[in-house]
């Protein structure tokens, strides 16, 4: 009895310990998985020297070729990002030819749509069973409406995709895309990198800058003193300071600002009080249930406002060694 491919896959993993495994299938595609699954599922005997050629088999192969990581070209943009800045990084791998299918992967759903539209609703379901879901959720709310049960129908029964056809049918879909813009706009987030360069130039080159800036632009220099720090930057407060803060705070407040917040928060919150203060909090975060997030920031926010105040005062201090003095 020969066993195919996935049959052999099927078998190495569920002979290796769990703690190993789990990486490895974290690393495969969708499809793929499926495919494991559906092929475990109808396994019920193989021979009793199969395990062992199986592992004969993979240690030649690993000694024959170095198998490179998924997503390499993606891990390799993001270093390239911390390291050069997004726009730098931008002109090298915008360079970085791209397959069939992700060109696919990185159209408009809208023109995608479009272009699947009088396909047949097999390969719009096979193609969109690659990409990311919430790219393939906006194509098929794009499609017209009597084809979008079709498609659906066949996505959910779908377990395995000819990868020649389909890297063939995205390369047809793809011709047709209109070329991307060479001027195409990266997005920003403006407010939240000027925040970090206020905090990464000191406290006092930092606070003289938005002064200068007041004076010119006074609603933009608010928006960036309120992004300087986030609740989450009281973990920068020691002990003694936080419970300097926690007197100058009510407790339905802190309660409902540690509805969201950390579990490293939450505990560091706990460690600045009693056991029995800590343990009524506990229970009224229990008591609440579900509540507004607006309402959770909210709190949040009054807390911080109250340490930013202790802080300009000296009596407690939010910076740590990363952030200037």
């Amino acid at each position: 009895m020969a066993l195919n491919g996935p049959e052999k896959a099927v078998l190495l993993l569920l002979s290796l310990e769990e703690s190993v495994a789990t990486p490895i299938i974290a690393d495969l595609a969708p499809s793929e998985l499926r495919r494991l699954r559906e092929v475990a599922a109808n396994m019920s005997s193989v021979p009793t020297d199969a395990l062992s050629n199986v592992y004969a088999e993979f240690v030649s192969r690993t000694q024959q070729a170095v198998a490179v990581p998924r997503g390499g070209v993606r891990h390799l943009q993001n270093i390239a990002v911390r390291a050069l800045g997004s726009a730098r990084a931008q002109e090298v791998f915008a360079e970085v030819p791209q397959t069939a299918m992700q060109r696919l992967a990185t159209a408009d759903p809208t023109q995608l749509a479009g272009l699947l539209e009088s396909e047949h609703p097999q390969l719009t379901a096979a193609l969109l069973s690659q990409l990311d879901p919430a790219k393939a959720a906006k194509t098929l709310d794009a499609l017209p409406e009597h084809v979008r049960p079709l498609v659906l129908a066949r996505l959910g029964s779908m377990t395995e995709v000819p990868s020649e056809l389909l890297e063939e049918a995205a390369l047809a879909l793809g011709a047709e895309l209109p070329a991307a813009k060479a001027d195409s706009a990266l997005t920003v987030d403006g407010l939240g990198y000027s925040a970090q360069l206020v905090r990464k130039l000191g406290r006092q080159k930092g606070a003289a800058l938005l002064e200068k800036l007041e004076t010119e632009n006074g609603e933009l220099a608010r928006q960036i003193r309120g992004s300087l720090y986030s609740f989450e930057d009281l973990l920068a407060v020691d002990a003694k300071g936080m419970r300097l803060l926690l007197e100058s705070v009510p407790v339905e407040r802190l309660t409902l600002a540690l509805k969201t917040a950390s579990e490293t928060m939450v505990q560091h919150v706990f460690s600045s009080m009693s056991k029995r203060a800590a343990e009524r909090i506990k229970e009224d975060m229990e008591a609440i249930g579900t509540a507004r997030l607006s309402d959770v920031e909210g709190a949040q926010r009054e807390i911080l406002e109250v340490a930013l105040r202790l802080d300009a005062e000296g009596q407690i201090s939010l910076e740590t060694g990363q952030d200037g003095a």
